[in-house]
Formats: structure tokens, sequence, C-alpha cells
């Protein structure tokens, strides 16, 4: 990526931390997932920095 590519990746990457529990669960479920792709050990440490940013009780668990 160039250089405009990344700041502009680094700023909509902070856009969606500040918006996350905003976000409807189909949202942050695809982004998170697109995230990870590829970066096994980055999915833990990614989900427990939402988890404490934007705790569940925002958004409950999907029905079964």
């Amino acid at each position: 990526m160039n250089d405009k590519t990344e700041i502009f990746a680094a700023l909509l990457g902070r856009a969606a931390l500040d918006v996350w529990g905003d976000m409807p669960r189909e949202i942050q479920e695809a982004l998170f997932e697109t995230a990870v792709k590829g970066r096994v050990g980055d999915r833990e440490e990614l989900a427990r920095l939402l988890h404490d940013r934007h705790p569940r009780m925002l958004h409950p668990a999907k029905p079964s």
C-alpha cells in the first residue's frame, strides 16, 4: 500500500474502534473477520480489546 492508503486505513480503523458499539452486530462480525483473516494469533487479542472498549451489554448475543 502507498503512504496515503496506509494513512486512510489507520483513520478508518480508529473510526471503527470509536463507533464499534454503535454498529449492527452483522457489520461488527464482518469487519472483525476481515481484520483477523490470516492472523490467527491476533484474533483473541483484538476480540479482548473490542470487548474492553465496548462491553457486550450494548449488543446482546444473537438468539440461537
